[in-house]
C-alpha cells in the first residue's frame, strides 16, 4: 500500500502532468528561455513546478524543497527534490518522451519517489523498504548476469561537453560487450526503465539531483544498485552515475572506469 507521502507526490505529479499535456498542442507559442548554453526551460516547466510545490506545501508546509526552476526553498532534513518536466528538449520538439520526477530525501537519502509519464499514464513509485511499482505491478530489475546482450541507456549532457571524448570512449567500451545503447532524453525515465527491466543498465555524466533522486530509489527498491563511476554506492555528488542490477552495474563500472579521466572518477 502506498505511503501517505507517495500519495501526495502522486497527486502533485498528476497535476503537473495535466499542465504538461494541456500545452502540448501549443508548443510553438510557448515562451522558452535558454538558461545556459543548450539548456532550455519553458513556461510549462515553471507552471508544472508551481503546481507541484503548491501540492507539497499544502501537505508538508515545513519540508524543504529543491526544484530545478525555483532552486532551494527552506532548510531541513526532509527535502523534496523536483524535476517538473524531465525531457524538456523532447517536449519542445514534440518528441513523446518526458516525465515528472519527485522524490523525498531524508538527510540526503531518497525515501519516497514518483516518476510519472503523463503521455503513457505510467506511474512509477517507490518507498524505502517497500519496493518499486509501475502502476500496481511490482518491479524487479533484469536478471542479466553480464553485459552480453544488455541494452544500456545513457545521455550526452549538454552541460558536460568537455567530457565528450571520455564519454565516447566509455560508449565504445560498452558497445564492445553490450547489445546496444539507447539515448532517449529523460534521465528519470531511463532509471525507471532500469527498475522495470526495460533497460539493463544506465550511465551518464553530470546529472543534477533532480534528474536522479527519484529514479535511483526506483532502481534500488527493484533490487538494483546505483553508484558513481568508481563504484562508490549512493547518489554521487559529481552526478556521474551508473545503475543496473548488481552484476550489470559492476560490469559497467569495470568497463567505463578504464576510460574515465581522474576528474570523472572523483566522488
Amino acid at each position: 500500500m502506498p505511503r501517505p507521502a507517495v500519495n501526495v507526490a502522486v497527486r502533485a505529479a498528476r497535476a503537473a502532468g495535466n499542465i504538461i499535456l494541456r500545452y502540448m498542442n501549443r508548443i510553438d507559442g510557448l515562451n522558452v528561455v535558454e538558461k545556459q548554453r543548450m539548456d532550455f526551460a519553458s513556461e510549462v516547466d515553471k507552471l508544472a513546478e508551481a503546481e507541484i510545490i503548491k501540492e507539497l506545501r499544502r501537505a508538508y508546509p515545513t519540508h524543504a524543497i529543491l526544484a530545478e526552476e525555483s532552486g532551494a526553498i527552506g532548510k531541513g532534513p526532509l527535502q523534496w527534490v523536483i524535476d517538473p518536466l524531465d525531457g524538456t528538449h523532447n517536449y519542445l520538439r514534440g518528441i513523446p518522451h518526458f516525465s515528472v520526477s519527485i522524490a523525498l530525501l531524508d538527510k540526503g537519502e531518497p525515501v519516497y519517489a514518483v516518476v510519472f509519464d503523463p503521455l503513457r499514464d505510467e506511474l512509477f513509485t517507490a518507498s524505502k523498504g517497500d519496493g518499486a511499482y509501475l502502476n500496481d505491478r511490482r518491479l524487479r530489475v533484469g536478471k542479466r548476469e553480464n553485459l552480453g546482450g544488455a541494452i544500456i541507456a545513457t545521455g550526452f549532457p549538454y552541460r558536460q561537453r568537455g567530457h565528450l571524448e571520455s564519454q565516447l570512449n566509455m560508449t565504445r567500451a560498452l558497445l564492445g560487450q553490450a547489445e546496444d545503447i539507447r539515448r532517449s532524453g529523460s534521465a528519470a525515465l531511463d532509471l525507471a526503465y532500469v527498475a522495470a527491466a526495460r533497460y539493463d543498465g544506465y550511465f551518464e555524466i553530470g546529472l543534477k539531483p533532480w534528474d536522479m533522486a527519484a529514479g535511483v530509489l526506483l532502481v534500488r527498491e527493484a533490487g538494483g544498485r546505483y553508484c558513481d563511476f568508481a563504484g562508490r554506492d549512493g547518489i554521487p555528488a559529481s552526478g556521474n552515475i551508473v545503475a543496473g542490477n548488481l552484476n550489470v552495474a559492476q560490469a559497467m563500472v569495470d568497463a567505463i572506469g578504464a576510460q574515465a579521466t581522474p576528474a570523472l572518477l572523483k566522488a
